[in-house]
């Protein structure tokens, strides 16, 4: 339905759910090491919607990879890339149902459990985020095969930058007095000019 948008979207949503989830863990440590009950609260809610957003982004990057041009290496980093982000999604999702149901009824060991669970979820959502990389910076997954044909070719021919002072020598061989590329005035002497129809003449 959405076309070449799914792999935007995919790309928008990722980065809210990694955002939260690793903050729920932190909040969850947290909470586990000074036993404050607010701190475990907003770990738990944190991680309910993380969980949510991380669904949203892997939905969107299964609908992404029919909508990408690719070859081969592209696929298998895909592949892999697919592979973790559907095991990070069902650490988390897990979790998430488990605080649900247990929340109010976890002893301090089942508490630990939990931490070290989604401590193995982080692991796993940060080697997502790596293959991720890999697919844009490595690949350009998600560029139309045009656009980077087109961009190859002005990498290719050559991007120069130049000042106010360089480009004003550029236009026309003269400089800001008027005096025509390569002909210096003695110091001290006024820029002098020619009439016209009178042809260059060479120093």
């Amino acid at each position: 339905m959405l076309g070449y948008d799914w792999p935007r979207l995919h790309a928008a949503l990722n980065d809210l759910p990694t955002a939260l989830l690793l903050i729920a863990v932190l909040f969850d440590l947290a909470a586990l090491l000074t036993r404050r009950d607010n701190l475990r609260v907003v770990g738990f809610w944190v991680l309910v919607v993380g969980a949510v957003g991380g669904a949203a982004a892997v939905i969107s990057g299964l609908q992404a990879e029919d909508h990408i041009q690719h070859g081969e290496a592209v696929h298998q980093v895909m592949e892999t890339h697919e592979k973790l982000a559907l095991t990070t999604l069902g650490i988390f999702a897990v979790l998430a149902l488990w605080r649900i149901v247990r929340e109010r009824r976890m002893g301090r060991g089942e508490r630990l459990a939990s931490v070290i669970v989604s401590l193995g979820g982080l692991g796993f959502m940060f080697a997502t985020a790596i293959y991720g990389g890999k697919l844009v910076f490595e690949h350009a997954a998600g560029i139309p095969s045009a656009v980077l044909q087109g961009e190859l070719r002005e990498r290719s021919e050559g991007h120069h930058h130049h000042d106010a002072g360089e480009a004003a020598g550029h236009e026309g061989g003269a400089d800001s007095t008027g005096a025509s590329a390569g002909h210096v005035d003695p110091p001290g002497t006024a820029p002098h000019t020619h009439p016209p129809g009178t042809p260059p003449h060479q120093d």
